[in-house]
This record gives structure tokens, C-alpha cells and sequence, in this order.
């Protein structure tokens, strides 16, 4: 894994690994589906907790505690850790590569040394999403834009099985939402929120330097991050206009 390095202030304030960027193509674990990861990149903490605020206003089917958090792509864990800190049922980390798996799962190690833990389960799987069945409880699934749109198609189609059922509840929560269309175009989903959320100016500040510091310099930074959340309302709903 190469690329520059720069740590974030999160991982100096709570002794843990989750900073720097990872372009997709060293991201290499033998699985067919490697050629469309996209790269490695923390999500602000910032953007995190206003789109965890934003998501709790949208009078969720269940409540917090009844809810599967599933952070699909979870790299080295940031936002898998953030909402270990929030009382959901389970927050369960899906990761690729096994070279971020165990820097994740070091990372989990601290936070529960550190008491930070409120989740009633937190746990990391190595695997490709798409083979991960979808919880049989209500879920909200974090994607940091982790791979590109043949492999969100295919994971939304395997999620659509368990979803038709009418047993299973789902929102989802897309930062860098560059593949916008391919939920669009995905019969079921209903679009509750579209928009830019800004990043604190610690935080902005901080990315900005993770990004000056690439040596190919291919990503940039800005301010905000390109959001979006979705709700499962079953087929044959109506979806969002263009």
C-alpha cells in the first residue's frame, strides 16, 4: 500500500489508524471484484455525525437499538467506530481487503480498551459485500462510495431478494455519491435526502492535507462531501425525478 501518508487529528486525539488515501488500484486482495474498488479514504467525522443527525430525523422504521448499522467498505473502520459510539443493536464492518481488516480490527481493539464501545455488537467481516447476506433486522448500510457501479448493481440486486419480502428494512447512506444514478435507476428506493454537507473546518483543513500530500495527486479535496439517503419502500414505488 503506498501513497502518501498524513495523520488526521482523529487518529491523534484517539491512538488509532485511519488516515491517509489508498487509490483503488493498490487495493489488491485476488477477488474479481478488485479491478472496481475505488480507493481509500476516511470519512470527516464532521460529515459523519451530520449525516447520522440528518438520518435520525427521518423517523426511522425502528428505533436506534433495533438497528443493524452495516458499513459496506469499511477500510481501516473510521465510520464503523463513530457509530460503535451510538447504541445501534449491532454495527457489523465489511471490508475487501485483508490488509485494512487488520488495521480495523486493531483500531476496534483500542476503542473498546477505551471504553468507547456502545453498541450491543461490533464486529469486522472479510469479504466481498455482495456475498454478505443482508441482516435479518433493520438496517441503515454507510457507503463511502467504495466501489463503482457494477458492484453497487450487483449488491443491490442481491439485497432486492431479501428486501421484496416486505420483512426486511433498509435505508441507505452514500457519501461521494458518485454513483447516484445507479440507486436511481434501482426500482424499490425512494431518495429522502440529495445535497452537499460540509465538512468542519478541522476537518477540511485536515483532508486537505492528506490530499496535498499524494505524490500522483489524481484526488482532490473541497469542503463538503456529495450526500444522499435512500429508504427501501418496496417495488413499485415511485422514484425521485432527474
Amino acid at each position: 500500500m503506498k501513497d502518501g501518508y498524513t495523520v488526521h487529528p482523529f487518529d491523534e486525539k484517539f491512538g488509532v489508524r485511519t488516515s491517509g488515501l489508498i487509490a483503488g488500484r493498490h487495493l489488491k486482495s485476488g477477488h474479481r471484484h478488485d479491478r472496481h474498488s475505488t480507493a481509500y479514504f476516511g470519512v470527516a467525522p464532521s460529515v459523519f455525525a451530520a449525516l447520522m443527525r440528518r438520518w435520525r430525523r427521518l423517523d426511522a422504521a425502528a428505533r436506534v437499538e433495533e438497528t443493524v448499522f452495516l458499513d459496506v467498505g469499511a477500510g481501516m473502520g473510521r465510520a464503523m467506530l463513530l457509530a460503535a459510539e451510538m447504541n445501534f443493536k449491532e454495527v457489523v464492518g465489511l471490508e475487501l481487503n485483508p490488509a485494512l481488516v487488520r488495521i480495523a480490527r486493531r483500531n476496534l481493539a483500542r476503542w473498546r480498551a477505551a471504553g468507547r464501545v456502545e453498541a450491543e455488537k461490533v464486529r469486522i467481516v472479510e469479504g466481498d459485500a455482495v456475498e454478505f447476506p443482508l441482516p435479518d433486522a433493520p438496517t441503515v448500510a454507510f457507503l463511502f462510495n467504495p466501489f463503482d457501479g457494477p458492484v453497487l448493481k450487483r449488491l443491490l440486486k442481491k439485497w432486492e431478494g431479501a428486501l421484496a419480502s416486505g420483512t426486511n428494512l433498509l435505508d441507505l447512506i452514500y457519501v461521494n455519491n458518485e454513483q447516484e444514478s445507479v440507486l436511481r435507476d434501482t426500482a424499490g428506493f425512494t431518495r429522502l435526502f440529495l445535497g452537499k454537507v460540509a465538512r468542519s473546518r478541522a476537518d477540511a483543513i485536515a483532508d486537505y492535507k492528506i490530499m496535498a500530500n499524494q505524490p500522483e495527486g489524481e484526488y482532490e479535496s473541497s469542503n463538503f462531501e456529495d450526500c444522499s439517503i435512500w429508504r427501501w419502500k418496496g417495488l413499485g414505488k415511485r422514484k425521485p425525478s432527474r
